[in-house]
């Protein structure tokens, strides 16, 4: 997976929630624009929780993107 991918998908308006997937199964989920942060190399993300708790992931361990299904709109709920 590249950095453009995931900003691509970051940058889509309206946003979109997603889940990123390491090629071990974990998952990472983005609620909202402002819960990922790309580091400035483009090789490190944070992700952040609603509740303020934080991973740092190394871009090369990414291996999918997956969208919440339904979801359009910032904050993760299905958009009627």
């Amino acid at each position: 997976m590249t950095i453009e991918q995931i900003r691509k998908v970051h940058g889509t308006r309206p946003f979109r929630a997603f889940r990123l997937r390491t090629a071990d199964g974990r998952e990472y989920s983005v609620q909202h624009p402002e819960f990922l942060y790309i580091t400035p190399t483009g090789r490190t993300i944070v992700v952040a929780d609603r509740d303020g708790n934080v991973d740092i992931v190394d871009l090369l361990l990414m291996a999918t993107i997956h969208f919440d299904r339904g979801s359009r709109r910032g904050d993760g709920r299905a958009q009627r």
